[in-house]
């Protein structure tokens, strides 16, 4: 199985209150004169009392198409991209030079060459080092990272992979756009990063390591994709950039699905629900998040560490779920031994399962 050696998240250089960027966003997005009671009802409703952003405010709205807003995405990723490896490799108790693969996921800026391509030198990695840049995935993509990345190092057990997520989704936030979606997402999503640090069954764990710091391993990965349900969530690609997708009916999606795929997973192990000690789960909305509790017939407790997170910071998009993870190994960290499930879901509409052992 391979084994989580290191888990670490970064946040953008700014923290705002929500209502200060509710009040930047009724600045660039809403006509001028126009009643703001639907934004504000929306941004109170996200349950987010703060998040990260990439830019001071009032940047925002110098931001001149998708080209401007780009270029700031290339610069402040490679940054904060770096920060999250070299945290995550010191708590390996590794370095860049023992790297083998670094997969980079995100669904808010383009590069090429791409990000994990700009870090190589930065960080000192070697040159044989192989890469594996994903676009697309949107929050699903931390989750199905893990996964890839466990699909890799079951072929080359004696390997080391760095998984790296980066999520500036406020450099997405369309200026002059009232629509409901880009009102909600504006309410909802912040700017992060998050990497981990995951090796092989065969490559030895750091001596004298100390226990706390250690990570689950992973045991299985399942993908589903759920039909007809291609405009659920996504981008419209348009001159001002990536326009969100966000169709209200994703919390039925998740009642409809979602507990046949967790039971039919854990079923194959010969594991039920109730025997799960943690649920690692991406902090969706508030909306997505009462839809998984009453889906997989949760306690009312089981959520709490992604309740604090989308609370602190925000939706991340894919850094989020690996952000969850960080924080119940730091605040709730299960027995040993014990099942655990990571969950995310994004663009598709689709659904990403990591089955742990702590």
């Amino acid at each position: 199985m391979t084994r989580i050696a290191a888990v670490h998240g970064a946040l953008a250089p700014h923290r705002r209150t929500q209502s200060e960027i509710t009040d930047m966003v009724a600045r660039t997005c809403l006509p001028e004169g126009a009643d703001r009671r639907v934004l504000d009802r929306l941004h109170r409703s996200a349950k987010v009392n703060s998040r990260h952003m990439t830019l001071p405010l009032e940047r925002y709205a110098e931001l001149d198409g998708f080209g401007a807003a780009n270029d700031v995405f290339v610069a402040a990723a490679t940054d904060l991209g770096a920060q999250a490896v070299r945290g995550a490799l010191h708590t390996a108790g590794l370095t860049a030079a023992d790297v083998d693969l670094l997969i980079f996921t995100s669904v808010t800026g383009i590069a090429t060459p791409s990000i994990d391509a700009r870090l190589a030198g930065r960080l000192g990695l070697r040159p044989d080092v192989k890469r594996l840049p994903l676009f697309g995935l949107g929050c699903a993509g931390g989750a199905a990272g893990l996964a890839r990345t466990h699909d890799y190092l079951l072929g080359r057990p004696d390997q080391v992979a760095v998984l790296l997520s980066v999520e500036l989704c406020s450099l997405t936030f369309q200026r002059d756009d009232a629509s409901m979606a880009n009102l909600v997402a504006t309410g909802l999503f912040g700017d992060g990063a998050a990497a981990v640090v995951a090796c092989g069954a065969d490559r030895p764990d750091r001596p004298g390591r100390p226990e706390e710091t250690a990570g689950p391993t992973i045991v299985d990965t399942r993908s589903h994709l759920y039909p007809d349900t291609g405009r659920v969530m996504g981008w419209d690609i348009k001159d001002s950039g990536f326009q969100v997708v966000l169709d209200p009916r994703v919390p039925d999606v998740v009642r409809r699905y979602l507990a046949d795929d967790v039971q039919g997973f854990l079923g194959d192990h010969g594991i039920k629900p109730k025997d799960v000690t943690a649920w690692v789960c991406h902090p969706g909305g508030p909306k997505v998040l009462e839809a998984v509790t009453e889906a997989l017939d949760l306690p009312a407790d089981a959520l709490d560490v992604t309740w604090r997170h989308l609370a602190d910071v925000g939706n991340l998009s894919s850094s989020s779920v690996l952000h969850v993870l960080r924080d119940t190994l730091a605040q709730r960290r299960p027995p040993p031994g014990t099942p655990g499930v990571l969950l995310a879901m994004g663009p598709g509409f689709a659904c990403e399962l990591v089955l742990l052992r702590w």
